[in-house]
């Protein structure tokens, strides 16, 4: 039996779990690999280059997910990456794509989308979350709620932004890395944030935000 190995990089090991049980449902012969940042997944890939397949989060500690795909791609460009985040926007879909992935599924997706991205990935083709639901995903919808949300305590766009990565428990250094911004620059939003809500936590915010229905 040929086996196909996948190398799952995320840095949440519940989600990883979960992921690598979902992924074996993609057919017999399945073997995930597991690693928690990019320095990880390289090592594995330098001693397993002919990996068949690479599941990439976006929001990984040190290296984020966009700059690893380059990286892939340079180092590694026959082995296909497929990102799976929760930073669905179009402009997160298209800067993955641009460096790099061939495939984008939103983590607010079922797990029939995951496997079905799998599978289109491995056979060479290119899956993106319109490939899904024709753009009506659980990705899109989330993404609405929040900027609806956003727009209620009359935050600005660049606010709203950094509120959906606070949501997804990332640190202000984590937020500064991805949105290209000084660590400074997140700090003040952070406030302004917590001033617009009324609140005086993160913590607060949140639970505001889950009492709203998003998804946090």
């Amino acid at each position: 039996m040929m086996q196909t190995r996948i190398l799952i990089i995320e840095d949440h090991v519940l989600v990883r779990e979960a992921m690598a049980l979902t992924l074996a449902q993609v057919g017999e012969g399945v073997h995930c690999q597991q690693a928690s940042n990019a320095t990880d997944a390289l090592a594995l890939l330098e001693a397993d280059p002919d990996c068949d397949l690479l599941v990439v989060d976006l929001m990984l500690p040190e290296i984020n997910g966009f700059s690893l795909l380059g990286v892939i791609a340079k180092r590694f460009p026959d082995v296909p990456a497929l990102v799976v985040s929760a930073l669905d926007d179009r402009e997160s879909v298209q800067r993955a794509m641009k460096a790099g992935a061939s495939g984008f599924v939103s983590k607010a997706s079922p797990s029939n989308t995951l496997i079905e991205a799998v599978r289109t990935v491995l056979a060479g083709g290119v899956f993106t979350p319109e490939a899904a639901t024709g753009g009506s995903d659980g990705g899109s919808r989330s993404r609405r709620a929040s900027q609806a949300f956003a727009e209620r305590f009359q935050l600005t766009a660049a606010q709203g932004r950094v509120l959906e990565l606070v949501a997804q428990g990332k640190s202000n250094r984590d937020i500064a890395e991805f949105l290209g911004l000084s660590e400074g620059t997140v700090k003040v939003h952070v406030s302004a944030i917590l001033r617009a809500l009324g609140v005086t936590s993160r913590a607060q915010a949140l639970l505001m935000m889950t009492r709203a229905g998003l998804r946090v």
